[in-house]
């Protein structure tokens, strides 16, 4: 986990489906675990960061991440 990626999953917004326009922490759980029974992750960097948000809600990390977010 790098601070690079909390910082993203904090601040950058789903683009498409959805939940399009929501943080990418602030996505339902059950919504990353769609994509991952799917395995459909989207390729690149955003696929990478959807894995390891749903990583983070699965252990209960929120807090890692929630204080990043731009208000």
């Amino acid at each position: 986990m790098e601070k690079e990626d909390l910082i993203a999953i904090a601040t950058q917004q789903m683009p498409f489906g959805k939940y399009q326009g929501r943080v990418l922490i602030d996505l339902p759980e059950e919504y990353l675990l769609w994509f991952a029974r799917k395995d459909s992750f989207p390729k690149g960097r955003l696929g990478d960061l959807m894995q390891l948000t749903l990583t983070i809600k699965i252990e209960g990390l929120q807090g890692l991440v929630t204080p990043l977010k731009q208000r």
